[in-house]
């Protein structure tokens, strides 16, 4: 019996595990697990627990995180949720970069020039648990609005977005 009282007394003790963690904000950004309502509404319900979102910019709800997350050689201290994406502001012009380790390709269109570089990636067809409504693609842009900072984000495009920035983009060439 004496054995068991010392762990006995330790759980008393214990801080309690309901305590709540701070999401992985860095592997929503890169679409793990692959992007879905229903953990992007999670996502953001976290987020707001954290405080007051910075709207003023990049037409996006952005949280300041409460310790900066690094990952890969990345940092970030913001997370951002725009549209149907979340995503993190990495800190530098590093769009490149992400593009060469989490195997990017430049993307065709500059988003009406909000972009100056981008990069994509769709996920596999297994992966795109939405694709009768659209494509989840892992992206990394920097801009004129992201000063010195670079957007990596798993984003959802509708079809009909998709289609009408195509025909947007064939009309002025």
């Amino acid at each position: 019996m004496k054995l068991f009282l010392p762990v006995a007394a330790a759980l008393a003790f214990t801080p309690s595990i309901a305590v709540a963690e701070t999401p992985d904000f860095f592997s929503a950004a890169l679409c793990e697990p692959p992007y879905s309502t229903q953990s992007a509404t999670q996502l953001y319900e976290a987020a707001e627990e954290m405080g007051q979102a910075d709207t003023s910019s990049l037409g996006a709800a952005i949280y300041r995180l409460g310790e900066p997350i690094e990952r890969d050689g990345f940092t970030t201290r913001e997370v951002v949720f725009a549209g149907m994406s979340v995503g993190v502001l990495l800190d530098g012009q590093v769009a490149a970069e992400v593009a060469r380790r989490y195997g990017l390709q430049p993307e065709e269109s500059h988003l009406f020039g909000a972009s100056s570089a981008g990069f994509a990636r769709a996920l596999p067809e297994d992966q795109q648990g939405m694709k009768d409504l659209g494509i989840i693609s892992i992206v990394a842009r920097e801009g004129p609005a992201m000063v010195v900072k670079t957007l990596l984000a798993c984003e959802f495009v509708s079809n009909e977005d998709r289609q009408a920035l195509e025909a947007y983009e064939k009309g002025e060439n």
